[in-house]
């Protein structure tokens, strides 16, 4: 045994960018996506991407080097996810809604050298090339045109168009294969709503691992119809971007959407999956114009923030099958889920929500995950109340944060976990909930408060459309809980007082909100989750109340 050792035979570099030449070959004549009136196959996607790839390399892009894009989920954002990377380039997307100093923080930090820009990012784009330093050379830009939203794009102070680069790509081109596996392909930046953004590396190894685990935990069969309503700049779209080449899936790609516009797509297109926030399932059961249930089944897929048991309840009500997942942008899609044992499915409706609202078990991808004490890295118990924090093993982590060796050291070398930051419970059965991220947990009268346990209270009632709990100084208490509240369009509204006296019947009095404001929109981040750290400095600036509320 001591004799056998690795060949070049059986030790490739595991990379997904093989996924797309398998499914040129096993379904060439497939669909492979539709945008609007536009559809292309499997076979035509395949030689797409290696003539773009080309391209790239005759730009002077070399192995290493940062290809940036901005761009909502076009046909364009697709290609790139396999033809940046196939060209040696570290693929780096965008978020469309971050304005220009931020990118422009980004670009600099990730010395971009190419960024493809999306037609209605031109101004954008330009803007944050304008904050550049005199002495720094900025990345060449490549625009993305489209002539069903701005046929006259003005392509002054871009190097060429999106469609003239594959037209004049090598459709043989022989792409840039990983020479290791750990090599980086992936670059993706934090949404940075509480500090700096953080640009988190993910290898070609990694990617893989990540992109299979998610394919086999959420058992996708072959040739879904896969709804893009996930942004494809959020961590890859949790790697359903290289996903669906696997497995031969038709992706339905769209600019923007709301309700009316995901309704018409499922049954146009007969659409089996998709992804989405909380945020997402939210608007679905809102839309007050279709209360009859789908004619078939569509699985989603939802992960950011912890869903409030009623959302998921009312959503599976229409014939939504709701899987739900955690991740985050170090993790690069799904690690840990809701895994559903049959036995679960003889329970009340009610209960089924109940049960599914708990993030779970770690996927087969990772090696283990914890509810740990941060400070001394040991298991809390298993008992659903004791509140510790989440820690990761596994090959689907990053690499690091790029030009961070600091905060790599400090978040991936901790006892030998990832420490997530975010704070939760293991039930006895092993399935971990999460209580809140660690800023976001209220300490009142020297109680550990969840404000995700509060929000499911509030999602309860019928009025409320969106909340957010945060805490308000208080003289006494130190914090109480301060609920936000977004309301449904209705003829007669609550006051606060009948609020709190709601959670008063549902929850312990340490956890009633002493302070409900209500706002016609909740401030969210670029990613689509309500931003508590805008609403905790609107909560602190209140200040402490006169009279501290029992």
């Amino acid at each position: 045994m001591d004799q056998l050792k690795p060949s070049p035979s059986n030790s490739s570099p595991l990379t997904p960018l093989g996924f797309l030449e398998r499914a040129a070959t096993v379904y060439g004549d497939c669909p492979s996506f539709v945008y609007n009136t536009t559809t292309y196959t499997w076979s035509q996607t395949h030689r797409r991407c290696l003539q773009l790839a080309s391209s790239i390399v005759s730009l002077g892009i070399k192995r290493g080097h940062v290809v940036s894009v901005v761009a909502p989920n076009i046909p364009a954002m697709y290609e790139l996810h396999f033809a940046a990377p196939m060209s040696g380039a570290i693929f780096h997307t965008i978020n469309i809604r971050f304005d220009a100093r931020t990118i422009s923080v980004l670009l600099l930090h990730s010395e971009s050298k190419l960024v493809f820009v999306d037609c209605l990012s031109r101004a954008l784009i330009l803007e944050a090339i304008s904050f550049f330093p005199p002495h720094i050379k900025p990345p060449l830009l490549i625009l993305i045109t489209d002539d069903q939203v701005s046929p006259s794009s003005d392509t002054v102070r871009f190097h060429d168009t999106y469609e003239s680069m594959v037209e004049k790509g090598d459709p043989k081109f022989k792409w840039v294969r990983p020479e290791n596996e750990w090599d980086p392909m992936i670059l993706n930046y934090t949404s940075g709503t509480t500090s700096a953004p953080k640009g988190v590396v993910h290898t070609h190894r990694g990617t893989f691992f990540t992109i299979l685990d998610g394919l086999l935990d959420w058992s996708v069969p072959k040739q879904p119809v896969y709804l893009w309503t996930l942004a494809m700049f959020h961590v890859n779209g949790w790697g359903f971007s290289w996903g669906m080449a696997a497995v031969g899936g038709t992706n339905i790609c769209l600019r923007k959407f709301d309700a009316p516009i995901i309704y018409r797509l499922i049954e146009k297109h007969n659409v089996t999956h998709m992804c989405g926030a909380p945020v997402v399932l939210n608007m679905l059961t809102n839309y007050s114009n279709n209360l009859k249930p789908l004619k078939s089944p569509v699985h989603v897929l939802t992960a950011g923030s912890p869903p409030p048991a009623t959302i998921i309840l009312k959503a599976e009500l229409l014939g939504f099958v709701v899987t739900h997942g955690y991740g985050l942008t170090e993790t690069g899609g799904i690690v840990v889920s809701c895994a559903w044992k049959k036995q679960w499915n003889k329970f009340p409706a009610t209960e089924k929500a109940r049960l599914k609202a708990r993030q779970g078990v770690r996927t087969i991808g990772m090696t283990k995950v914890d509810m740990v004490d941060k400070e001394t890295g040991a298991s809390v118990k298993r008992d659903g109340l004791s509140i510790g924090e989440i820690v990761l093993r596994g090959p689907c982590l990053m690499l690091g944060y790029l030009k961070d060796p600091v905060g790599t050291l400090k978040c991936l070398t901790k006892h030998g976990w990832f420490f997530t930051g975010d704070m939760g419970v293991m039930h006895p059965d092993g399935y971990m909930e999460i209580k809140d991220r660690s800023k976001d947990l209220i300490i009142s009268g020297g109680e550990n408060l969840s404000s995700v346990e509060v929000e499911s209270v509030l999602y309860t009632h019928p009025a409320v459309n969106e909340a957010a709990v945060v805490a308000r100084p208080d003289e006494y208490w130190g914090e109480t809980p301060c609920a936000f509240l977004s309301l449904k369009e209705l003829t007669q509204k609550p006051s606060e007082k009948e609020i709190i006296e709601f959670c008063r019947a549902k929850l312990p009095h340490y956890m009633v909100p002493k302070t409900v404001v209500f706002k016609d929109e909740l401030p969210k981040t670029s990613t689509g989750k309500i931003q508590k750290f805008e609403l905790r400095q609107i909560a602190k600036a209140m200040g402490a109340p006169t009279v501290s509320r029992i």
